[in-house]
């Protein structure tokens, strides 16, 4: 699958660059998923105090979409 593979990540980027993708996505990204023209998938919503619950689901990959943890 190398052709057709990629790994996508901030965490190798500079703190520059970092901040300057924030900062994209608060202008671009957040008004459009406010305004309901972007609506993110939410896989499944769970308490904080099952926080690691939502870590294994992370890290089974069995999920699409977002795992939210609410307070």
């Amino acid at each position: 699958c190398y052709d057709l593979c990629a790994v996508a990540g901030l965490r190798s980027r500079s703190l520059a660059n970092k901040a300057q993708i924030v900062s994209e996505v608060e202008k671009n990204v957040w008004p459009a998923v406010a305004s309901g023209k972007v609506k993110p998938v939410v896989y499944k919503t769970l308490p904080l105090s099952e926080a690691a619950e939502a870590h294994k689901l992370m890290e089974s990959s069995s999920h699409i979409g977002k795992i939210l943890l609410i307070p």
